[in-house]
């Protein structure tokens, strides 16, 4: 979508100073609901995801995937002319989002105080390492150091192995998804009680909001939890397992799936065994129910064990790499792979947006990411310079 577009957010004008990842990908959630977002950049290569790879013709496909729809215009704010021209995009625009460290935009003299007193309708959102309050506020941060610090890592690979990262950047993208629902947030109060707002998320804290059970299983119990490989921490049956030629996921997450499985795997007498009458007698001998089911699938392949679970209606499914997992009918029913023009007169393939809504059109193609200051002429003229 882009500011012609309609869209939820249509006519709500996003400062973005963000860059790399967890800004800008809450800034494309935003474009992608309809909202214009101005990427304010710095002059000598501006955000500096323009650097990453996979390039196509010399351009960045990382950076394209989380700018699309978005314009571009490059400032210096220690310039004196360019922070004039930075305050009257502050004039009519309805949020900024930076994610730099706390303290740079008081260093400009754009923190949060001196921005609400100027610009009472201004949202501020930021997001941070550690956010803005706490012994670790000052602190530099990135995806992989707040996936070490926040826990998942180490509930996060197989049982007795070495730590292992999330395979994507869910510090970054916990950040970004955390920080667009506040901004919406926001948006909401500021309609109804005129007041805008500071939106403040810190990494770390989504890393910890984003253990989701872990947290209360060690409040509840003391357990410290660890990694589990693919198996669930509470719920038996609940993970992958063997077959003949790979590996199928069953879920089989109340008493009445897991009997539903036991009768389609054609093994009644596990079905009866009264040390797997409930899950909590499950989990407690998981490892031997794990290698009687694996013992059944290995009669198998995966195809065969999916079909024959599918018509009994058990949750599962097999292990897709990327190429097979963008290949599944879902996606393009879904419109889960939209095309996106590469600046060169060729196309990208990228993400699309999973926020459907009845009211507003999901188009199979997005506008190209900007290129630097691409966009400084309409940016100066809806400015009124």
């Amino acid at each position: 979508m882009t500011q012609n577009t309609k869209g939820p957010l249509s006519g709500v004008t996003v400062v973005d100073l963000s860059r790399i990842l967890a800004g800008p990908y809450c800034t494309l959630l935003m474009a992608e609901m309809g909202a214009r977002v101005i990427k304010v950049e710095a002059p000598k290569g501006g955000d500096d995801a323009r650097a990453y790879g996979p390039f196509v013709k010399g351009k960045s496909a990382y950076f394209a995937s989380v700018n699309r729809g978005k314009e571009s215009i490059s400032l210096d704010l220690k310039n004196e002319a360019d922070r004039a021209i930075f305050e009257k995009l502050l004039k009519k625009a309805d949020v900024l989002v930076e994610n730099f460290r706390p303290g740079t935009m008081e260093k400009l003299g754009y923190g949060w105080e001196a921005l609400h007193a100027k610009y009472p309708q201004l949202i501020y959102a930021s997001a941070s390492g550690y956010g803005h309050t706490g012994p670790n506020s000052k602190d530099p941060a990135y995806d992989m150091v707040v996936q070490g610090q926040g826990g998942i890592m180490s509930i996060t690979g197989s049982e007795g192995g070495p730590p292992v990262r999330v395979g994507m950047s869910i510090g970054d993208i916990g950040a970004g998804l955390y920080t667009a629902v506040a901004v919406n947030a926001a948006l909401v109060h500021r309609l109804k009680t005129g007041e805008a707002t500071k939106v403040d998320i810190g990494m770390f804290d989504c890393q910890i909001a984003l253990l989701e059970n872990a947290v209360m299983r060690y409040t509840v119990e003391g357990e410290i939890p660890g990694p589990l490989g693919a198996r669930h921490p509470t719920i038996v049956p609940f993970q992958a397992f063997k077959t003949s030629d790979g590996s199928i996921i069953i879920a089989a997450g109340n008493d009445g799936l897991f009997l539903k499985m036991c009768e389609a795997l054609e093994m009644p007498a596990m079905a009866s065994n009264p040390e797997y009458k409930t899950n909590a007698l499950r989990q407690k001998h998981h490892a031997r129910l794990q290698a009687e089911i694996e013992a059944r699938l290995q009669g198998g392949t995966t195809e065969h064990w999916i079909a024959v679970l599918s018509k009994a209606g058990l949750p599962c499914g097999p292990i897709n790499n990327v190429q097979q997992a963008l290949a599944h009918p879902q996606v393009a029913a879904r419109n889960m792979l939209v095309e996106v023009p590469d600046g060169s007169g060729g196309t990208l393939k990228l993400a699309g947006n999973p926020l459907k809504m009845s009211a507003f059109a999901d188009p199979p193609t997005r506008p190209a990411a900007p290129d630097l200051d691409g966009d400084r002429a309409a940016i100066l003229s809806f400015i009124g310079e």
